[in-house]
C-alpha cells in the first residue's frame, strides 16, 4: 500500500524526525488559509507517485494569494495517472545541503537495507548510474536492528561536519519507523541540512507491506490503495487473486509460488506473461469465473494451465477447469501441465473429455504457449 506525502510525514514526526510545518488543503481557499498561518510556502500536489516536481506538481508561493492560485492550478490536474484532489502546503525551508536516505526490503540480502547518499534531491537511479561511489549501503540484521552507532559508521567521512551526528540520528530513527510500520520502502529525498543546522525530512515516500495492513489498521486507513485495472476490479469482486500484466501468455495455476514460477518460465523462454492468476484448491468452484476473466483480456493469445497437487488434488482442480472450458468454448490454444496427487485421473479426464494430453513438464507447457503466442 502506498502513502501520499501528507500521510507519511506524521509517521516520521512521531519517531522524532523533523518535518516542515504545514497543512493539507482540499480547496484553493484552504491552501491560502494555511499559507496565511505559515508565511512563504511550498504547494505540493498529493498523489501516490514520484517525480511530482518534474510533472509541475510542486510550486513556491510567497503569499496566501499565490498559494491559492497554485492550488487552483494543481487540484484537478493528473500526475502519473492519478488525479490531484488535495495539496500539502508547507513552510519554505532554507536549504544548506540535500541528502538521500532510505530503508527498503532487499531481495539480495533478504532483509532490510539502509541506503544513504550525499546526492539528495536527485533520482536515486540516476545517482546509481552516474556516481555509484556516492551511495552507501548497509544490510541490517533484524535481530539487532540499526542503532545510532551503525548509522554513524555509515555516514562518517562524507564531509557532513557538525551535522554528521544529527544525520546519523535521523537514519537510525528512519529504520525504527521502517520496522514499526511494516514498511517495504521508507524513503526521504531530500533529507536536508538547513542553514541553521537542523536536519529535516523535506519529502517522504512510504510503501507498506500489504501483509502488514491487518496489523496496522490505524496507519493503513491513511494509505492510498493501488489503482485497479478493470479486470483487476472484476477479479477482486469475484474473490480471485489476479494481477494484470502487459504480456500475451495467460497463466492459471494453483498456489502463488507455482504461479510466479510459471510466469518466470514463460519469461525464460522469451514470452511475456499477461497476468498473475492463482486459484489454488478452489479451482473446482472458481475455474469458470477465472477462465472468463482471462478470455476477457484481448491481449492473451495462448494459455498455460499448471496444476501441482499435494493436499489439493489435481483431478478435482482439473475437473473444474474442464467444465469451464466445456461451458465457455475458448478458441485460444491451451497447454496443460499436471503433476502430483490425482494426476493420473486428471490426465485421463483431459484426454477423454477435451482430447488434450498434458505436456511432460511445466517447462514444455510454457515453451509451447510462448511459441503459440508468437
Amino acid at each position: 500500500m502506498n502513502f501520499e506525502e501528507h500521510a507519511a510525514k506524521p509517521l516520521l514526526a512521531g519517531r522524532g524526525i523533523a518535518v516542515p510545518r504545514g497543512g493539507l488543503a482540499k480547496t484553493p481557499d484552504e491552501a491560502a488559509e494555511v499559507a496565511a498561518r505559515i508565511g512563504a510556502v511550498v504547494v505540493k500536489a498529493q498523489v501516490p507517485a514520484g517525480k511530482r516536481g518534474k510533472a509541475g506538481g510542486i510550486k513556491l508561493a510567497a503569499t496566501p494569494d499565490e498559494a491559492r492560485t497554485h492550488a487552483r492550478a494543481l487540484i484537478g490536474m493528473e500526475i502519473a495517472g492519478h488525479k490531484v484532489e488535495k495539496v500539502l502546503v508547507e513552510e519554505q525551508v532554507l536549504i544548506e545541503r540535500e541528502l538521500y536516505a532510505a530503508v527498503l526490503s532487499d531481495p539480495v540480502s533478504k532483509g532490510p537495507l539502509v541506503i544513504f547518499s550525499t546526492e539528495g534531491g536527485m533520482d536515486i537511479e540516476e545517482v546509481a548510474a552516474t556516481a555509484p561511489d556516492k551511495l552507501r549501503f548497509q544490510p541490517v540484521d533484524i535481530r539487532r536492528g540499526f542503532p545510532h552507532a551503525d548509522a554513524e559508521t555509515l555516514v562518517q567521512s562524507l564531509g557532513l561536519g557538525a551535522a554528521e551526528s544529527k544525520v546519523a540520528d535521523a537514519l537510525a530513527r528512519l529504520y525504527e519507523a521502517y520496522a514499526a510500520f511494516d514498511a517495504e520502502l521508507l524513503e526521504i529525498n531530500p533529507l536536508i541540512v538547513t542553514r541553521d543546522g537542523r536536519v529535516v525530512a523535506l519529502d517522504c515516500k512510504f510503501v507498506m507491506d500489504d501483509c502488514g495492513i491487518v496489523r496496522q489498521p490505524d496507519v493503513a486507513r491513511a494509505g492510498t490503495p493501488e489503482k485497479l485495472t478493470g479486470l483487476e476490479a472484476r477479479a477482486e469482486a469475484a474473490g480471485l487473486k489476479y494481477i494484470d500484466l502487459e504480456g500475451d501468455v495467460g497463466v492459471l495455476a494453483n498456489g502463488a509460488g507455482l504461479t510466479m514460477t510459471t510466469m518466470d518460465v514463460v519469461r525464460h523462454h522469451g514470452g511475456r506473461p499477461a497476468n498473475f492468476l492463482e486459484i489454488g484448491g478452489e479451482a473446482y468452484t472458481q475455474a469458470k469465473p477465472a477462465l472468463e476473466l482471462l478470455l476477457s483480456n484481448p491481449r492473451i493469445k495462448s494459455l498455460v494451465i499448471n496444476f501441482c497437487g499435494a493436499f489439493a488434488r489435481t483431478d478435482v482442480m482439473t475437473q473444474g477447469v474442464i467444465e469451464a472450458i466445456e461451458a465457455l468454448q475458448p478458441r485460444l490454444p491451451i497447454f496443460f501441465s499436471v503433476h502430483g496427487t490425482g494426476d493420473e485421473e486428471a490426465i485421463r479426464m483431459l484426454k477423454d473429455r477435451l482430447g488434450v494430453t498434458p505436456l511432460a513438464t511445466m517447462e514444455d507447457a510454457c515453451k509451447a504457449a510462448v511459441e503459440a503466442a508468437r
